[in-house]
């Protein structure tokens, strides 16, 4: 059938076929050639983003700082196409994660080697992270790996371009293969005239199946060879016309792509200039963190050092035999020891204060306070300290306005203000409390002292941490970190704090809050402890009896000395939980003491049993130990505890625990005795 058809559809098809070839081969490599530039892209990518958040991390795994973290791995917002990263730790679980909006939180239980593979439609990474040759952990990457969706478009792509390309070819051919198949035809048309009749000019239908074989049988025999060959230059000549301005369309074609590629190319450099920008913004943030963290850290354990020594140093002389000392020695040591201890207490404590705060933590309960009041509270607590010094405490005779902020934190606020005031003070001097309303709708309290005052530069240092601004070795004691709690304190109850300082004169500190309502007074709280205090009270004929359960002798001897100025109470002791499960049974104690961590069963498993048993179950219990994290607390008044008092014993609050439980067993007595 091939050999049976005309020269001009063997043309028409030699040129699809060859049309056809050379549009697949094109269309293939550049298909092969954008995806496995695709593939080096989001590899390449995905790699040194793991290497980035590597080393940005490497501090959070060594001080175990998962929200230093998940802020590093916030970062990856800025890829959108990578929708989910993790942080595994040095053993490799589980440290930190991020997820983009809308995807899926699932993340390998375990890290593993350094690989990447593509599952799930996703391509995953896994890097390690080194240190100095040590291994601090691995970075999980997860990102959208577009490579069949890709594959998916070009093969439309390819169809929807090599369809209208045929077409185009097959319409083109149809309209020009006469200039092709007419010369040849022509040709033997005029061979067999001027054979047959000698008249060069005419030209003759074809008489045979091969064109090509008539051509050759024309050629020989045709006198106006010369003439036919000037006709087919000429036409030539037209078409090589028609070709040219064809090739300066496409270049021009190509040059306008060309100049669109440029402006694209420029755009996106200029995009990843700017995020290279933030990027290393981010990674000096981090840098800055570290380093702030470090001289935190840094002074932090200077400070607790301090106190240690004076605690261990004393301790020492007490109990050797080898450095002998009189009673009044003695026990200026042990007063040593008991103030380094409640420095120490108090550096724990603000320590703790901070942490809370810069971690998000401090619950507030906001709500209208009477400046009046919280005056009057603060009045009494630190008159006493300053008398001690012959100082002068000057309070408004009246401010009976009210602001918007947690009692307690004001309260905390306000102490350490005027504890600060009459520390730095000098003797016989005079502190200045003052309320007033600074603009509408804000009231101002102000504490001013008569001190030795600050220097400029001092005044900038004011609220960093640890930062005593030159007294450190002065003669009042300090941790550095109160005036940092009480900023941030002032800032989480939506006000602003501020100081203004002269030397030789003295330093006013001021803090201004949004006014409100006032509320009616309510009864002073030293009070209502009080009142408790007497209602606790028993009959001497009748001790009550309190059973301390302790694994640790020193403790349970503290509380034994406790106990023996009470002689209305009496104390039971056991080492351990089943031991004072079995005494709680046998006794019926009015009061439980427990700690937490004892050995064998904790004490939260002991609560559980007491509650459980009907014998035992009324009976109240207290925690008394040393998980002092706010947690811990939760967790044990969750479990029921009917008190939670944290370790060092604080004899005050101690007593006070122990009355007012007493006082609510002598109400539930009566309220039965009356019903």
């Amino acid at each position: 059938m091939i050999r049976m058809r005309s020269l001009r559809q063997k043309l028409l098809g030699v040129v699809m076929l060859s049309t056809l070839v050379a549009l697949l081969v094109s269309l293939a490599m550049i298909v092969a050639y954008d995806l496995r530039a695709y593939h080096q892209s989001v590899s390449g990518d995905m790699s040194t983003q793991s290497e980035l958040i590597g080393h940005m991390s490497s501090a959070a795994l060594a001080f175990d700082d998962k929200a230093l973290a998940k802020q590093t791995l916030s970062l990856l917002r800025l890829r959108p196409k990578i929708n989910a990263g993790a942080i595994y730790n040095a053993r490799g679980k589980l440290f930190a994660s991020y997820v983009a909006p809308g995807q899926d939180d699932h993340f390998p239980q375990q890290a593993e080697p350094d690989a990447m593979r593509f599952e799930n439609g996703k391509l995953t990474l896994f890097k390690r992270i080194v240190d100095n040759g040590e291994l601090q952990g691995t970075v999980y990457l997860r990102a959208e790996y577009e490579m069949l969706g890709r594959l998916g478009d070009y093969m439309g792509i390819v169809l929807l371009v090599i369809l209208p390309a045929m077409g185009i070819a097959y319409l083109i051919m149809r309209r020009t293969d006469y200039i092709i198949t007419r010369p040849i035809l022509d040709i033997r048309d005029v061979a067999r005239e001027v054979v047959q009749t000698g008249d060069y000019s005419r030209r003759a239908a074809p008489t045979s199946e091969d064109e090509v074989a008539q051509l050759v049988e024309s050629f020989n025999s045709m006198l106006s060879e010369v003439e036919i060959r000037q006709r087919e230059l000429a036409q030539s000549n037209g078409e090589l016309a028609r070709e040219a301005e064809q090739r300066s369309q496409a270049q021009q074609e190509v040059m306008r792509l060309n100049a669109e590629l440029e402006q694209r190319v420029h755009e996106r450099t200029l995009q990843l200039e700017a995020t290279n920008g933030e990027l290393a913004m981010a990674m000096e943030e981090a840098k800055s963190a570290n380093q702030a963290k470090s001289a935190f850290l840094s002074s932090m354990s200077h400070e607790l050092r301090t106190p240690l020594n004076a605690i261990l140093g004393f301790a020492q002389i007490l109990t050797s035999d080898k450095l002998p000392s009189t009673l009044a020695q003695k026990k200026e040591f042990a007063s040593h020891i008991l103030k380094s201890g409640r420095h120490l207490l108090t550096l724990i404590n603000e320590i703790l204060d901070l942490a809370k705060i810069e971690s998000g933590t401090v619950a507030l309960s906001m709500e209208p306070v009477a400046l009046q009041e919280i005056l009057h509270e603060v009045r009494s607590m630190t008159e006493p300290l300053a008398a001690a010094r012959g100082i002068r405490m000057l309070f408004p005779d009246q401010c009976p306005a009210a602001v918007g902020a947690d009692r307690t934190r004001l309260k905390q606020v306000l102490l350490n203000l005027l504890s600060n005031a009459i520390k730095y003070n000098r003797e016989g001097g005079a502190v200045v409390v003052d309320c007033s309303s600074s603009a509408p709708g804000l009231m101002r309290l102000s504490v001013q002292d008569t001190g030795i005052g600050l220097k400029p530069e001092q005044v900038a240092m004011l609220f960093q941490p640890f930062n005593r601004l030159g007294q450190e070795s002065g003669p009042e004691e300090g941790t550095g970190i109160g005036l940092v709690v009480t900023k941030r304190l002032v800032e989480l109850m939506g006000g602003v704090i501020g100081a203004s300082s002269s030397q030789g004169v003295g330093s006013l500190f001021w803090i201004e809050l949004r006014a409100t309502d006032p509320l009616p007074s309510l009864i002073d709280s030293e009070a209502a402890r009080a009142l408790g205090g007497a209602a606790g009270q028993r009959a001497p004929d009748a001790p009550a009896v309190i059973l301390y359960v302790e694994d640790n002798p020193a403790n349970l001897k503290l509380v034994e000395e406790i106990i023996s100025f009470r002689p209305d109470l009496r104390l039971l002791s056991a080492p351990d939980a089943h031991l004072g499960i079995e005494l709680a049974r046998a006794h019926q104690p009015d009061i439980i003491l427990m700690d937490i961590n004892l050995p064998g069963m904790s004490g939260l498993d002991a609560l559980r049993v007491l509650r459980a048993d009907s014998g035992t179950q009324h009976i109240p219990v207290i925690a008394l130990t040393a998980n002092a994290m706010p947690r811990d607390i939760e967790k044990g008044v969750a479990a029921g505890f009917f008190r939670y008092l944290i370790k060092p014993i604080n004899i005050d609050e101690f007593t006070e625990a122990i009355n007012s439980t007493l006082a609510t067993i002598a109400e539930r007595k009566a309220s039965k005795e009356l019903s």
